[in-house]
Order: structure tokens, then C-alpha cells, then sequence
């Protein structure tokens, strides 16, 4: 018998892989931060000494969702101003919020506080977008998670940088400290066409290119953009980005809610990456992505959650549900974003968005051992016909018991091993008070 480090057997494993997508009685096996296998239970115990096993006999196993975008540290706005159109949000509530609280132990909270949500949630990636990103990244390696950190870029001053040559220039500081870290890795994020003009947008695609690094932006996110876009320019902002030379297999465009056909056609001959944020988008009122069409033109899409403060949750499963749900429902097409497709958009489809397919995404012998089981054995999701449709139709966040990232148990039977639930807690009702005193 061959010695590994851990055993996971599962009731089912959904590898998501070009494979089978749902084995039963099987067992992925893990050795140091690898799986080295999957096969049948009986085989496995047959033929691996694990120092630990793990039995779980009505668990789904899952590769780790992965988060394409986000605003970690937004987690300490979540609920401050809802139910406002998406500019109004923006001008008026959140960047003088930003502008008044955000600072170095803003963000270290509040990244802190998103990744236990997303942790508990079966999240073992993210794509962030947010100020002080080296904080970002030093939180995330501290609590085992893996993370793509933007390298934020905007035209204004923040408490981060003072233009784009100096967030250019922090950005790439941040890039060489963890340019071999095993867990995080470095995005350019421009925040959008409206907040970046073209010499910042020039020079970060010139060392994106250099340094073979994706870049994330807001992309046509509502109408009014849009709008304002062509009135300043004469040119959507998609075109503009297409003429800037940014718009190929390196973007990943967050949003895309306004869409023509011949900017389908675009997307899919560049090998363009969408994220979808299909509650964001719904919440904040500002379209629909056309995911069916994109699907078709075999666009990669990926799903991501937006900011706390905009969603207002970090959950991918209810994304997922969200994604299936709001694609059926605006191509008048039940097959449209079938079970399998989601879970697809909020696993390897992100992983190879982020260029790190070859790492994650999918259970598979010589990936990195990022899984998630979870519980299908709750009254809400019994009987079990179809695993996949119930991990996407039925199943919450809380059925989640278990995570693992490159083999470390970083949540276990619901409890996190790597940080203080109750310091993150009280911290962040410390926060909270202290930013709803000046409201």
C-alpha cells in the first residue's frame, strides 16, 4: 500500500473534469498539496495508507469554488447604503465612505472578515479589486487562501496612490513580493473605462504584457457608462479597450450587461473572459448579462459575487443558483445554463480566466488539493436524483462542512482552523459602530 497524507471519501465526487461528471463511492487522494488520484472507495482503501481518512457518506466533493471578483474589504460596507441606482451608490454613499474610512486596518478587517465568509462558503479563490492590495495578499497567505490580488489602477487620488503612475508602480511592488508565492498571484485592476484614461490603460498593457499578467476591469457594466462613454468619445468602451489593445485572452471584463452582437462577435474572436455577477446586477438594477448567447459563441465565462456592499453576500452557491435562474429567464430558454454549466462558471471556468487552470478548477490527479465537501444528506435536499442539479438548485452555503486548500483543512465540520472566528467578529462590529456613528 502506497502511504499518502489524506483520504477523502466521498458519496459522490464531481471532478468537473472532461470526464464523468459524477462518480460514485469515490475517493480523491491527497499527498501534501496534491491530489494524486480519484478512483473507486474499495480501490482506495485497497491500495493507500492515509495517516488521515475522512468518510463522508453523503457528501458531495466539489473543487473549491473560485470567486472571480470581488471587493474583499467591502465586507465592512455591507448593508450601508442599499437600494440605490448603481452611479448614485457610488458618488454619493460609497466613495465618501471609502474616502473617510478606508486605511491599512480597514482593509486587513475587512479582507479578513470577507474570507471567512468565503471559507465557510466553500470559496478557496478569489479575484480581488480593492486598495492596499499587499494587505489583501498578506491576510490571504496568513489564513491559507488562495487569492489573484489586483494591482488597482484609477485616474483620482486615494489613500492608496496619488495617480496612475503611482498605482502603477505600488502595483508591480506588489507583484515582485509575491511573485512566487504558491497561494497568491497578481491581476492588473483598472476599475473601469470611466475611471482610467488611456495613458495609465496604455502603460499597465505594455507591462501586463511583459509580466504575462491577466488584467480585470468593470466592462460596460450599465447603460448610462455606456451612454457617457460615446458622448466623451464617440466609441463604446468596449471598442475603446479593443483599440487600446487590451481586449484578448488576458481580460477578464467584469459585468458586460450591455452587450450588442457585434461586441459578442468581439468577445469571442479576442478569447475574452467575462465574469458574471448576476446578483450584483440584479440588485443594483444595471442589465443583463447575455450569458446564453455568450455561451454559444464559446466565450469562457466565470462567475464572481461583487462587494459585500453591493450583493450583499460572498455566497457562490446562490450565485450559481442565481446564474442558472436569471439565464433561463432572459433567453426564454429552460436548457439555457444547465446545472453542470454553472457549476463549471464558478470552478474551472474562473481558474482558467485567472490562468491558473493548470493549478485548480477541477479534481484531478497533479492539481493542487482545493476541495470542498458538502452535505446533501438535509431534509432540503433529499431525495438525491442528480447531486450536480441539487448542488445548484437546492443546496445553502451551510451544508458546506469541510475545506481544503493545497491538502491544508482550512474548515472542518464547519469551524475554521486557521482564524479567530470571534476576534474577526468583534472587530468588525467595532468597525461598524464607528462608521455608523457618522452616518
Amino acid at each position: 500500500m502506497t502511504a499518502i497524507d489524506t483520504l477523502l471519501h466521498g458519496r459522490w465526487v464531481l471532478p468537473v473534469s472532461a470526464g464523468d461528471p459524477c462518480l460514485q463511492n469515490h475517493s480523491v487522494v491527497i499527498h501534501e498539496d496534491r491530489i494524486v488520484d480519484v478512483l473507486p472507495t474499495e480501490s482506495a482503501k485497497a491500495g493507500y495508507q492515509a495517516t488521515v481518512a475522512y468518510d463522508f457518506g453523503q457528501h458531495a466533493l466539489i473543487p473549491g469554488l473560485i470567486n472571480a471578483h470581488t471587493h474583499a474589504a467591502m465586507s465592512l460596507f455591507r448593508g450601508l447604503s442599499d437600494d440605490i441606482a448603481l452611479m448614485d451608490w457610488l458618488q454619493n454613499h460609497i466613495w465618501p465612505a471609502e474616502s473617510r474610512w478606508v486605511n491599512e486596518d480597514f482593509v486587513q478587517c475587512g479582507t479578513e472578515l470577507a474570507i471567512a465568509e468565503m471559507l465557510r462558503s466553500g470559496t478557496t479563490c478569489f479575484n480581488d479589486m480593492y486598495f492596499f492590495p499587499d494587505i489583501t495578499a498578506r491576510v490571504a497567505k496568513t489564513a491559507g487562501m488562495r487569492a489573484c490580488v489586483g494591482l488597482i489602477v484609477l485616474d483620482f487620488p486615494t489613500v492608496w496612490a496619488s495617480d496612475g503612475d503611482d498605482y502603477i508602480e505600488k502595483g508591480i511592488a506588489v507583484h515582485d513580493t509575491f511573485r512566487n508565492d504558491e497561494l497568491v498571484t497578481t491581476t492588473f485592476a483598472p476599475h473601469a473605462p470611466y475611471t482610467v484614461s488611456d495613458k495609465p490603460l496604455e502603460k499597465l498593457r505594455s507591462f501586463a504584457h511583459e509580466m504575462d499578467l491577466t488584467v480585470t476591469m468593470h466592462v460596460h457594466e450599465t447603460e448610462h457608462e455606456i451612454k457617457q462613454a460615446v458622448e466623451e468619445t464617440g466609441v463604446r468602451p468596449l471598442k475603446r479597450l479593443y483599440d487600446l489593445g487590451l481586449v484578448g485572452p488576458s481580460l477578464l471584463a467584469v459585468h458586460m450587461t450591455q452587450v450588442e452582437p457585434d461586441e459578442l462577435d468581439l468577445l469571442a474572436e479576442s478569447c475574452c473572459n467575462v465574469v458574471h455577477c448576476p446578483e450584483s446586477n440584479l440588485k443594483l438594477a444595471s442589465g443583463f448579462c447575455p450569458v446564453s448567447q455568450m455561451q454559444g459563441r464559446g466565450i469562457n465565462i466565470a462567475l464572481g459575487t461583487d462587494g459585500a456592499a453591493s450583493n450583499n453576500d460572498l455566497d457562490m452557491l446562490g450565485e450559481m443558483r442565481s446564474a442558472a435562474l436569471l439565464a433561463k429567464g432572459v433567453a426564454a430558454d429552460p436548457t439555457a445554463v444547465p446545472a453542470d454549466a454553472a457549476l463549471r462558471m464558478a470552478t474551472i471556468n474562473g481558474a482558467r480566466a485567472l490562468g491558473i487552470d493548470d493549478r485548480v478548477g477541477s479534481l484531478e490527479p497533479g492539481k493542487h488539493a482545493d476541495i470542498v465537501a458538502i452535505d446533501l444528506g438535509y431534509i432540503e435536499t433529499t431525495p438525491v436524483y442528480d447531486p450536480v442539479s441539487h448542488l445548484v438548485y437546492s443546496c445553502g452555503r451551510d451544508q458546506i462542512s469541510d475545506v481544503w486548500i493545497a491538502g491544508r483543512h482550512v474548515l472542518k465540520n464547519r469551524v475554521l482552523t486557521g482564524l479567530d472566528e470571534q476576534s474577526i467578529r468583534l472587530r468588525a462590529q467595532q468597525w461598524s459602530r464607528k462608521i455608523a456613528s457618522q452616518q
